[in-house]
């Protein structure tokens, strides 16, 4: 049985450093979490290169939204995954999906000759595909090493009967990655169901600004929006996880 690997969703470079050092695997880079990631941009995937000890995967997503993408929005796709191969970056995150809820071969394939031999892992568009099993099938037959899903459901915890059904019939074909509200808390009922070979986690923690001066009055993004904090990856949390991962591969 190959090992369970844990990949960070790292939204910033603070966050690539928390990762390292919390012994996490793999980043997947991206920007403006809060609509479900997007590209991040070319500064933050050169500096997340130059950090050792990592692997660097970047989403490739031009926007929020659906996962339905006009011709354009294909072109602009693979105009990044040309990017970061230049920066020799080991992975891609790509999906697109049609208006009915089927894997849009045609733009995947586009974007997949694009990333060449880097490794490729289709995102959690997956999650909003109609049928799973079909869906799946597709995604193997475009050559992708590995599928991020928390089984359709809020969760990847809610989603374990749903993961657990994808690991069985990809028998080995791609990797099953579980995402969604996975932490040191869920880690263990995840693994503990075999429901996945690898874990995806932000172990995000709220960080207060240091910003002395304050105009509470002015928003730079919702109503509601808190301007003086923001959520990163912590260290600590990664460690935990890691932890967790280390004892089951030991077991297991």
């Amino acid at each position: 049985m190959k090992q369970i690997t844990l990949e960070i969703c790292a939204g910033d470079i603070d966050s690539v450093k928390a990762a390292v050092a919390g012994g996490a695997d793999r980043v997947e880079l991206c920007s403006a979490l809060g609509e479900g990631g997007v590209t991040p941009s070319l500064g933050f995937i050169a500096a997340a290169k130059n950090i050792r000890g990592i692997r660097v995967h970047v989403l490739i997503r031009p926007r929020g939204g659906d996962f339905i993408y006009t011709p354009d929005e294909v072109e602009c796709m693979r105009s990044d995954i040309a990017m970061c191969r230049s920066l020799g970056v080991d992975g891609v995150v790509i999906g697109a999906l049609t208006p009915g809820g089927d894997i849009d071969m045609e733009a995947c394939k586009r974007l997949v000759d694009e990333a060449d031999n880097m490794s490729i892992t289709f995102h959690r568009a997956f999650d909003m595909a109609e049928d799973p099993d079909e869906a799946l099938e597709d995604i193997i037959s475009l050559g992708c090493d590995r599928l991020l899903t928390s089984g359709m459901a809020p969760t990847a915890l809610d989603g374990i009967p749903t993961i657990m059904h994808l690991r069985e019939r990809a028998e080995g074909r791609i990797r099953i990655m579980a995402g969604a509200g996975v932490s040191p808390a869920t880690a263990p009922a995840i693994l503990k169901a075999a429901a996945a070979d690898d874990l995806h986690a932000s172990a995000r923690t709220k960080v207060t600004s240091p910003v002395k001066f304050r105009r509470e009055s002015v928003k730079m993004g919702t109503p509601d929006a808190d301007e003086f904090s923001r959520l990163t990856t912590s260290a600590t949390i990664v460690r935990n996880l890691k932890d967790i991962i280390t004892e089951y591969n030991t077991i297991h």
